[in-house]
């Protein structure tokens, strides 16, 4: 008896689960393809200059299937976790990331991420959606910034005591759109992720002054922003606060549409060694011998 047959007799109510690192990009493509909205963020790590700063994972069983990335950058270690829980659990098992990571995964996933991670002021979120045929554009005092508005960008979202330290290259390389009033900036709306490969995009960092809240100028911001995006993206994307009642109206108003809920929050790693994670891989490589996988069963919670 081979030594996966050991396991499969010892486990009969578990489900087996193949593990294997992606490395094709396209194959990559093809999987978040089925969930664009939700993996707006992660279509965008396949950039071939983000691409090399990520790891990739799936894991496979006769019916399920369960997505990971692991990504590494200038805002720190990430976690994009996509598809069955009973999958993920065999991913985590194995290759469970950084000690310190943010992570982003769906509500059905909460119970498995709880098993490999703590997670630290957990947010569920509100995944909206517009495309061109949705989108509702409003017209308002808003004009394309550029690195030379760095500093005042700064500035405006220190004003709720904040740290921000964006460069003018990275106000030059993204999208922002800003309102003013009497030569002050105070509102703004800009961009996480622009992909051209993918046609997607992520619109974030929106913001208006306190003294200035109420006067729709976070709206004519974002509706800017998004004007421009879909000028070349099939879907632009943000996320949204639940509880947060008028941006999620003003971004209706908009045309974006909720697309999915998702969890995120800092998550600190359960196996602070690594040890247990590397025990099980050395199993799991050795029950995978010849199928050029690693092998894991994961026995459905009671």
């Amino acid at each position: 008896m081979t030594v996966a047959e050991q396991n499969s007799a010892a486990m009969p109510d578990a489900t087996q689960y193949l593990v294997r690192a992606l490395h094709d990009r396209q194959q990559i493509r093809d999987i978040l393809e089925h969930r664009r909205p939700y993996a707006a963020y992660a279509l965008g790590q396949l950039e071939p200059m983000l691409f090399r700063q990520t790891d990739w994972w799936l894991s496979s069983s006769a019916n399920n299937q369960g997505l990971m990335l692991h990504s590494r950058g200038g805002l720190g270690n990430a976690t994009f976790a996509m598809g069955e829980a009973g999958a993920l659990d065999a991913l985590l098992s194995l290759h469970p990331g950084p000690r310190q990571t943010f992570l982003t995964c769906e509500p059905h996933h909460l119970e498995t991420m709880l098993r490999h991670f703590e997670l630290e002021q957990r947010q569920t979120m509100i995944r909206m959606h517009v495309t061109e045929s949705t989108f509702q554009p409003i017209d308002g005092p808003a004009r394309r910034l550029t690195g030379a508005d760095a500093r005042a960008i700064n500035r405006l979202y220190r004003s709720d005591g904040v740290p921000s330290f964006y460069s003018g290259r990275q106000i030059e390389d993204s999208i922002y759109f800003g309102a003013e009033r009497d030569g002050e900036l105070i509102a703004v709306a800009g961009t996480h992720v622009i992909s051209s490969a993918s046609a997607i995009a992520v619109v974030g960092n929106v913001y208006t002054h306190a003294r200035h809240r109420g006067q729709r100028y976070a709206q004519c911001t974002t509706s800017a922003v998004t004007e421009l995006l879909l000028r070349t993206c099939r879907d632009v994307v943000l996320s949204v606060d639940p509880t947060n009642s008028p941006a999620v109206r003003a971004y209706q108003r908009l045309g974006y549409a909720e697309a999915a809920r998702l969890i995120e929050g800092a998550a600190t790693r359960r196996d602070a060694t690594g040890g247990s994670a590397l025990v099980r891989r050395a199993l799991a490589r050795l029950r995978g011998r010849g199928k050029g996988a690693e092998i894991v069963r994961i026995r459905a919670p009671q």
